[in-house]
């Protein structure tokens, strides 16, 4: 078995639906790979308001019934809502059909255990391999009777808001009653949550981007157009506003001037505020490669450590969980607090900024000027190759002169492939922003002939 994945990403297998790796014999055939990697008995499944999510469900329910796994379908509900489902209800595992931020054009299937984690990349691999190795889409059973059943539970959106509702501190609502706060759903999976949470935590707020079609998932709404909240906040006078993603895994909060508070100053907030609780593991912070490093000198000034892992929010949980830390996040928002989720959940990171903004006394409008963050330039270059094709070998011997040569100017660079898209990500941090944007043109330049 090689060691390369195939077929996963950074977050699941994601294609163009209804073609290459996102059509309906290969959701079945996939199914049913994970069900021999797997062997349980009930399965979760959940999905985002995708056209394409029920084609999908239906091939990959029909895959993973057919080799024996009683499958409860949820309908729509954000990715840690499934994650919350598989242990309420003791599942043995779980998939979600879902392209996250991508265009609605795109859709994708991620698998959880048991322990409603993302798999580790040893365990897709194990996957890849079984599925490559299954003989046309034959299961393993043959017989009706050891098919699983499909059942449907739609009432577990609405357990899965209540739940978060219930994140909620006593007291909070009164004391957010002055407050104007906007939810920008994304006209994704958090369309069908966040009015529930609102009427069961008593919290007022004002919905926006959620009457969904099944095509305008992520356009010009949430997370990847921060300019759709950022301009309601300030234009209509709110307080705070938060954004979430097609899968609501991820988060974003606006200012009231429109200014945007990322992952970075979530997880600087969130930090203090669980140091406050006396949570155990609240010594340190899981950040990536991508977070500020104005991060680290703010959470150091409060006693606590930071920690870098690889992007992408299974990478946080599996250091987290390596050095026993409570929290971790990443820059784009995954957000994992582990003593009430175990994987990135937008919604519960919102609630935990309330109660932490609250708690700490904090004004969310000075967040911004006092996080001061060094300038940073993410620049990505589009892939006119495969990825597996991409002398990176050259591209770390180019970017290893660049990182000793920015290390005198109190800076640094990251550069890696992109796990979701096509693309080679290009990142500059430093203290002086002409210094960053300097050495973003001149590496962009040297990289694109190896793209």
């Amino acid at each position: 078995m090689g060691n390369t994945r195939k077929y996963f990403g950074t977050d699941g297998v994601r294609d163009l639906a209804n073609s290459g790796n996102m059509t309906a014999e290969f959701a079945l055939k996939l199914g049913r790979a994970f069900m021999r990697f797997n062997r349980g008995k009930k399965i979760v499944i959940g999905r985002d308001t995708r056209l394409s999510g029920k084609m999908l469900e239906c091939a990959l329910s029909a895959g993973i019934s057919s080799e024996g796994a009683e499958v409860c379908l949820t309908g729509i509900i954000p990715t840690p809502g499934v994650s919350w489902a598989i242990k309420n209800l003791a599942a043995d595992g779980g998939a979600v059909i879902s392209a996250s931020h991508n265009p609605a054009e795109y859709n994708g299937i991620k698998f959880l255990g048991s322990d409603g984690c993302k798999l580790s990349d040893s365990e897709e691999l194990e996957i890849e391999h079984i599925l490559e190795n299954i003989e046309d889409t034959k299961p393993n059973h043959e017989s009706i009777i050891q098919t699983g059943n499909i059942i449907h539970e739609p009432d577990l959106s609405e357990k899965y808001a209540e739940h978060i509702a219930k994140l909620a501190k006593p007291g909070l609502s009164a004391k957010l009653a002055s407050k104007n706060i906007a939810f920008d759903c994304a006209f994704g999976a958090a369309s069908v949550i966040v009015p529930s949470v609102l009427i069961n935590s008593e919290i007022s707020g004002h919905v926006l981007s959620a009457n969904f079609n099944g095509l305008d998932i992520n356009a010009a709404a949430g997370v990847m157009h921060m300019e759709n909240l950022t301009g309601f906040v300030k234009n209509n006078k709110f307080d705070l506003g938060f954004a979430f993603d097609g899968d609501a895994d991820r988060v974003l909060i606006s200012d009231s001037k429109g200014r945007i508070i990322d992952g970075d100053i979530i997880l600087w907030v969130l930090g203090r505020w669980l140091k406050l609780q006396k949570i155990s593991g609240s010594d340190s912070v899981v950040v990536t490669v991508m977070s500020n490093m104005a991060l680290e000198s703010h959470l150091a000034r409060e006693n606590i450590e930071t920690l870098r892992c690889p992007v992408g929010d299974r990478y946080v949980l599996e250091a987290m969980r390596e050095k026993n830390s409570a929290l971790g996040g990443e820059q784009s928002g995954h957000i994992i607090a582990m003593p009430f989720t175990s994987t990135g959940d937008g919604l519960c990171t919102a609630m935990l900024f309330l109660n932490a903004i609250n708690d700490l006394n904090e004004n969310s409008d000075t967040l911004v000027d006092r996080f001061g963050r060094y300038p940073q330039k993410l620049t990505n270059l589009r892939l006119q190759k495969p990825r597996e094709l991409v002398d990176m070998s050259k591209v770390d011997e180019i970017v290893e002169d660049y990182k000793s040569r920015l290390a005198n100017l109190d800076g640094r660079i990251f550069v890696r492939t992109s796990g979701t898209e096509p693309l080679l990500r290009i990142l500059i941090e430093a203290r002086e922003a002409d210094v960053v944007e300097n050495f973003s043109l001149e590496l962009a330049n040297i990289l694109e002939k190896f793209c």
